[in-house]
């Protein structure tokens, strides 16, 4: 068993798994799980030999709970990676690495801002409002981490724009956030597709040009309350 790569699930107790087909199995004598959060580590204790894997499902979403290795393997490679980590080459490496993320970074922000932009698509009016807009719906979606609809590279920019622009107003101008919607299968979805038409109708007064009240439009509002940049 352990000379077999496996993706195992957590077993009954802290020194078992269990199989894909079913079967709990006593996790080798001499090996140690490798928790989650070296990338590095984990890659080259994997390709070095057999490993168990570790996984659990929760809802929709799998996460990683570790890789199961002979102790003596997951510390000769972590040793050999401080060393090497411990090099100037290495925090050189590291830094230019770092540039070159946050060069991509400012360059994916500016063109996700110019994509919500072209999205909002305000009559000439309203330049200043889009051009706040845009920014606030940037900073909001663009962090890396943030798991946001921005950070994904399924749909095209234009679309991702779109998505982050109407989840941002069904937060800021909408009472989304504070309803207390009944565990009915696809009545949030719902709720959301209605609330995202009521923002789609907001927009389309800003794209025509129609005089705002702003004591009533809830984007106007939003904005009348924010510091201006």
């Amino acid at each position: 068993m352990p000379e077999i790569n496996r993706t195992v699930a957590p077993g009954p107790n802290e020194h078992s798994v269990i199989a894909e087909d079913g079967r709990v199995l006593q996790v080798p004598a001499g090996w140690d799980v490798l928790p989650p959060g070296d990338a590095a580590l984990t890659r080259r204790v994997k390709a070095a030999g057999p490993t168990w894997t570790v996984k659990q499902k929760r809802g929709r979403r799998t996460f990683s709970l570790g890789v199961w290795a002979p102790v003596e393997r997951i510390e000769a490679i972590r040793q050999q990676l401080a060393e090497e980590r411990s090099t100037d080459s290495y925090q050189k490496k590291l830094a230019s690495g770092r540039r070159r993320r946050e060069k991509q970074q400012t360059e994916y922000v500016e063109d996700f801002r110019a994509a919500v932009i072209a999205f909002l698509d305000f009559d000439p009016s309203y330049e200043d409002l889009e051009a706040r807009l845009a920014t606030a719906v940037a900073e909001h979606a663009t962090p890396v981490g943030s798991g946001t609809v921005a950070r994904t590279q399924r749909i095209p920019i234009d679309r991702r724009a779109e998505a982050a622009v109407i989840a941002w107003l069904r937060h800021q101008t909408t009472a989304y956030d504070n309803m207390r919607i009944p565990r009915e299968k696809g009545l949030r979805r719902e709720v959301r597709r209605m609330l995202a038409e009521q923002s789609r109708r907001l927009l389309e007064k800003y794209r025509r040009g129609e005089r705002v009240d702003v004591s009533s439009c809830p984007l106007a509002k939003w904005f009348a309350g924010e510091p201006q940049r």
